[in-house]
């Protein structure tokens, strides 16, 4: 099997969005430089025709599957058939034409909504597919699965090195602030900036705070990323069926707890108003990421560090 190098031509998918693009920045600076990236209209990685002559064209040595379509509890709510059905089509034709081509060695990434609602906490990776998913994100969680069992089936089959990388909610400069489909940090930096900014009396956050949850800084999954590329021939022992790990921080942290330290980190004043009649998620959600700290690797931010250098990066 083909040693990853810095010279390695790697195929990065989702270069434009939050993980793809801290990837690419980070990968750069390590001296990686032969990194091809193509937009969507560049090549639609739904279009299987498209996506299997580009594969048979490149001759890659490595992919990195970030390309998603992904979004917040609303954007899951209202796009339940094109989180389902977009997913599926990308995970697939990338997944099979990785492998067709004699691809043997690519990273996909999960989602830590892949667990069952009612998983004991910290969730622990053998509880996938233990129990029934939080309905409002079923959908995209099931493409995720998919996925995730795609690659597990190439590698029990065919000794691929297939990597499903499973975070929790990430965030970061480059994040979706649409407040219509964002997930909960981004949106909620949104609406607390844009309540200072308008001087506005107070801020409606959905749920009734008490929810919990876990964030990761994305330069810190960055990291780990470059982290398991050079450390690629030892993961098979920290893998889940030499397929899946929990990448995190270990730590919750509250929407009330995560609202009141935007609220200081951007500085609003106003009041901050829990809407109890608004969808709110699953209860509790934090990952066990004691692999990950056995494989040697461990996050480097804090919530606050992270929140402080996003919203300086973004609204700033």
């Amino acid at each position: 099997m083909k040693k990853i190098s810095r010279s390695s031509k790697i195929f990065l998918t989702g270069h434009k969005g939050l993980v793809g693009n801290s990837l690419l920045n980070n990968l750069i600076d390590q001296g990686y430089h032969n990194i091809v990236t193509k937009t969507s209209k560049q090549l639609d990685l739904t279009d299987q025709l498209r996506v299997k002559k580009f594969f048979k064209s490149e001759k890659f040595d490595f992919v990195i599957l970030a390309a998603a379509r992904a979004g917040g509890i609303k954007a899951n709510i209202d796009n339940k058939a094109q989180f389902i059905q977009k997913n599926l089509m990308i995970y697939l034709n990338v997944i099979r034409f990785s492998f067709e081509n004699n691809i043997k060695n690519l990273i996909f990434f999960g989602t830590n909504c892949i667990y069952p609602k009612s998983s004991p906490q910290p969730i622990k990776e053998k509880y996938l597919l233990t129990g029934d998913l939080e309905e409002s994100i079923s959908y995209y969680a099931i493409a995720k699965i998919s996925g995730l069992k795609l690659c597990q089936a190439f590698n029990k089959q065919f000794k691929t090195k297939y990597k499903v990388i499973i975070p929790p909610n990430l965030y970061g400069f480059n994040d979706n602030f649409n407040i219509l489909t964002a997930h909960v940090l981004p949106a909620l930096l949104f609406k607390f900036h844009n309540a200072k900014k308008k001087d506005l009396k107070s801020v409606d956050v959905w749920g009734n705070g008490k929810q919990t949850r876990e964030f990761l800084y994305v330069e810190d999954l960055s990291g780990f990323i470059i982290y398991l590329m050079q450390n690629w021939a030892k993961s098979d022992n920290y893998f889940i069926d030499k397929t899946y790990i929990n990448v995190g921080t270990g730590k919750e942290t509250s929407i009330k707890e995560l609202s009141l330290k935007i609220a200081d980190i951007v500085r609003y004043k106003g009041k901050i108003i829990f809407d109890k009649n608004k969808p709110e998620g699953t209860p509790r959600k934090v990952l066990d990421v004691s692999l990950s700290k056995k494989y040697g690797w461990k996050a480097e931010h804090n919530l606050e560090e992270g929140l402080k250098k996003t919203y300086k990066k973004k609204f700033n």
